[in-house]
């Protein structure tokens, strides 16, 4: 990163000062002093256009950010460019599934309709990728949410820096973001080669394990950027859960897999002709420690166990990042044979686009026969959704929910393949899939 600037040095244009001065209304005033204050923080030279917006200021986390939006919209914030909107606090489609107070659901609400009155997309999802329009090659665009942050540059190769609350909805409304980081093109080589060649084709081809792949890549390389040599090719569901994992364990916000990743056609190429700093081989042993740091449950079996263990399964928690149309079909064929049993919650959050999904195919009625809860707008890690008291053990095939599930939802967590987690739903008690692991 380059040295820091003082406001006072930011290169600004014309229509940047006008903002500034007043010209364009007391809030964008307000997002463009900001705006400023954080160029210069960042060590940025100049500011630079976007071209669409992903917010992540419209999840309640405390008074601050009602109070932050409300001031906004009292100073008529319009966004200038196309924003979607992140997870909010409640599912609005089914407001019975919060059970958080009556003062938590007032302010996680009127949070949320300030950012619709300030003129943002309401698609509610962490996965504003699985949505369209969606951000192209080379696009510079201001997302927020950390697995979308590393989707948009990663899969998609648009480019933003990492943005959070405040900051993103001011590069909204002034459509204007830093000229820093991963918006430049010389700060997106990779620096650590993530070297899988070594380990049987099955495991790289299974795509359960880029969870715990994408975990193992942010503990070692923290906030620089990974190359993955030797990946399989992997669908979109695949990349999104690799990255999502690695942006949860490390500051990952942007990976490159040579011949999958639109930057990565080559290793040369991803490493920007440069040697890289770190050179890292990947065996069968690395994958098991990344599973094992995906679970805290005590006692929990070692992946590769076979069978039923003697630990029993409260909760299955799916969709972190929201569960596409894809893992739904997948999904519902392993409930219809193997349905929850009656004392495992299990709860799927999702879009509003794969809803419409399911309704329109009659899956979703077919899911809540066999006892499992879809949630849209929100999620379980962020909102009171879970009915289940804290406190047992909860079980995902999701890396995300399992980094944070056991700080926010007080739950031990248990990392499985999706037909792990149906089958310990099942019968209650955690299972192993023997043919898993070659």
């Amino acid at each position: 990163m380059a040295a820091a600037n003082t406001p006072e040095t930011v290169e600004l244009t014309e229509r940047d000062r006008a903002m500034l001065e007043g010209d364009f209304g007391e809030a964008a005033a307000v997002a463009m002093r900001i705006l400023v204050t954080m160029a210069g923080v960042y060590g940025a030279e100049r500011l630079l256009d976007i071209e669409g917006a992903h917010i992540d200021g419209c999840l309640y986390h405390g008074d601050s950010g009602v109070d932050f939006a409300e001031l906004l919209v009292a100073g008529g914030a319009r966004v200038s460019v196309p924003t979607t909107l992140n997870v909010g606090g409640l599912d609005l489609l089914h407001p019975e599934e919060f059970a958080g107070t009556a003062e938590r659901r007032a302010k996680a609400l009127r949070l949320m309709e300030c950012y619709e009155e300030m003129g943002c997309r309401t698609i509610w999802t962490c996965a504003p990728y699985q949505t369209t329009p969606r951000p192209a090659f080379g696009q510079q665009v201001a997302w927020a949410e950390s697995n979308a942050i590393v989707f948009a540059n990663s899969v998609l190769g648009a480019r933003t820096h990492r943005y959070g609350d405040f900051i993103d909805i001011c590069a909204a409304i002034t459509g204007r973001a830093p000229a820093v980081g991963l918006h430049l093109e010389e700060n997106r080589r990779a620096q650590v080669v993530f070297d899988l060649r070594s380990l049987p084709h099955a495991l790289r081809s299974a795509s359960w394990l880029l969870p715990a792949i994408g975990y193992l890549v942010g503990e070692r390389c923290g906030n620089r950027i990974p190359v993955l040599l030797g990946l399989e090719r992997v669908d979109e569901d695949g990349l999104k859960a690799l990255g999502a994992a690695a942006a949860s364990s490390g500051a990952v916000a942007l990976f490159h897999a040579v011949g999958i990743t639109p930057e990565a056609p080559t290793l040369e190429a991803a490493l920007g002709r440069a040697e890289p700093e770190e050179w890292i081989e990947v065996g069968v042993s690395d994958l098991r420690d990344g599973l094992r740091s995906l679970s805290t449950a005590p006692g929990e079996a070692e992946a590769g166990a076979a069978g039923s263990v003697e630990l029993a399964i409260d909760v299955v928690a799916l969709g972190s990042p929201h569960f596409s149309p894809r893992e739904f079909a997948e999904l519902m064929p392993l409930v219809e044979r193997h349905p929850p049993a009656g004392g495992v919650e299990f709860v799927v959050c999702t879009n509003r686009l794969s809803l419409g999904e399911l309704e329109r195919t009659g899956k979703l009625e077919q899911l809540r026969a066999h006892g499992v809860r879809v949630v849209v707008d929100t999620c379980v890690v962020v909102a009171p959704i879970l009915r289940t008291p804290a406190g047992g053990v909860l079980m995902t095939n999701s890396g995300k929910f399992a980094h944070y599930a056991p700080g926010n939802v007080g739950f031990d967590v248990v990392f499985g393949s999706l037909a792990e987690c149906v089958r310990s739903a099942h019968g209650g008690r955690l299972w192993r899939d023997p043919e898993l692991w070659p």
